[in-house]
């Protein structure tokens, strides 16, 4: 891969401390920021901030879950839908977005995205039933789809080519602590005081968020608007990357580690408030700190995959994952704790090298290959999010981790025949 990524661009003298322009044949000479400069750490804190807003308001519902069931009286399948809607509508959202950011930018939709989610996430609060809730949160499913995919569109076109891998992992590592500071907070809050308090915590933090990201992120310098664009260049640039060898391999592993990681997630909340364990929301938030690893774990992956080759690093991720779940079917506290962590850690090393290579594959309207990516990522969290609940009401965990392990070997088997296919 890093072969193939030097051929793809040939790199100019160097103009200035923080910008490096590169030409190809079918562009226009780019300024790309560069590692360790002032206008690339803004940019980086930046994409760290839209993660952590996305991923807080996405998923602070999912300890909730349990609370769900009682309050509504609905069963755990039901209850997944809080969840499942926000990802599944997203899915779709993202599709739209791509187009959008094309016609009118990246950093406008993103902001205007993470203000209405958190919005949204705030208004979950104050709904008075299940059914309101549930379009509270697909409509803040649908806002959000403006923030993924653009983001990684914003980075794979800005970011020095030599230092994509370390930037996306550090984007990454934003939905990382995203995911587990609104799982911990709404855990901690839902205990301490109640649910919807702890809904309307993680709204306002999602708006302060918004405005520290639109502050810090620098405009766009090699984007340039299609505004002239209709559903045929549209549609054109999505064949294009599902014609591609080794792209739509890449897109179905997101689904398939985000199916696998979301399932783990949602129904270890129900194993773990039940007897032996009998944790209560406090103590199940907690367990969402492991969440650290995967921050680590995504900066880690992008940083060996700039290294070592992306493709050498992504089985290695699944691996790990897989471990992690097999660890789990333990009946000590201990060692399902350890095998979530291990999950994570395989979860985020695989999602970040993954990223990273539709970002280096995809040669033109990168945009529309990371919704791709996404789309698949989305669906996956959606559809076995839900599925693992029924699975759950069948045989209990050994079923869960079943449906997960089997997601996660044809993860394996799409790594290897994706590497093949590109090296081609």
């Amino acid at each position: 891969m890093s072969n193939m990524s030097r051929n793809d661009v040939r790199v100019a003298p160097e103009k200035g401390p923080s910008l490096r322009l590169v030409s190809n044949s079918d562009a226009q000479p780019a300024v790309f920021l560069m590692r360790g400069t002032g206008e690339y750490k803004r940019a980086s804190l930046a994409l760290f901030l839209s993660g952590f807003a996305t991923f807080s308001l996405l998923y602070c519902v999912q300890p909730l879950m349990p609370l769900f069931s009682q309050d509504f009286a609905v069963t755990p399948a039901e209850s997944s839908l809080s969840l499942s809607l926000s990802t599944g509508f997203l899915a779709v959202a993202i599709f739209l977005a791509a187009a959008v950011s094309e016609r009118f930018g990246r950093r406008s939709l993103m902001f205007a995205s993470l203000m209405g989610a958190a919005l949204c996430t705030i208004a979950c609060g104050v709904v008075p039933n299940w059914h309101l809730l549930l379009v509270a949160r697909a409509l803040e499913g649908l806002l959000l789809g403006g923030v993924p995919a653009v983001a990684m569109s914003y980075l794979s076109e800005e970011i020095d080519p030599r230092g994509l891998g370390a930037s996306m992992g550090l984007n990454i590592a934003g939905n990382a602590f995203g995911g587990m500071a609104g799982r911990v907070i709404t855990g901690m809050l839902a205990e301490l005081l109640n649910w919807k308090l702890a809904l309307g915590v993680v709204g306002t933090m999602g708006l302060a968020a918004a405005l520290g990201f639109f502050v810090l992120l620098p405009p766009s310098r090699n984007f340039v608007p299609r505004r002239g664009a209709g559903l045929g260049f549209h549609l054109k640039a999505w064949g294009g990357h599902l014609s591609d060898p080794a792209l739509p391999f890449l897109f179905l592993i997101a689904g398939l580690l985000m199916g696998s990681f979301v399932t783990i997630y949602n129904y270890a909340g129900y194993r773990l408030v039940g007897a032996p364990y009998n944790l209560n929301q406090t103590e199940l938030g907690l367990i969402f700190t492991v969440y650290i690893f995967g921050i680590a774990a995504s900066w880690a992956g992008g940083l060996l995959g700039d290294r070592f080759g992306h493709f050498a690093i992504l089985p290695i991720g699944i691996a790990s994952a897989a471990l992690g779940v097999a660890v789990t079917l333990s009946s000590s506290l201990a060692a399902i704790i350890i095998g979530i962590v291990l999950l994570t850690i395989g979860f985020f090393m695989a999602h970040s090298v993954a990223s990273s290579l539709v970002g280096r594959l995809a040669k033109r309207s990168k945009g529309h290959a990371s919704s791709l990516y996404l789309l698949s990522y989305y669906i996956g969290s959606s559809v076995a999010g839900s599925v693992g609940g029924y699975f759950w009401a069948a045989d209990g965990w050994w079923a869960v981790v079943a449906f997960t392990f089997a997601l996660l070997a044809i993860a394996m088997i799409c790594a290897y025949g994706a590497a093949r296919l590109a090296r081609r």
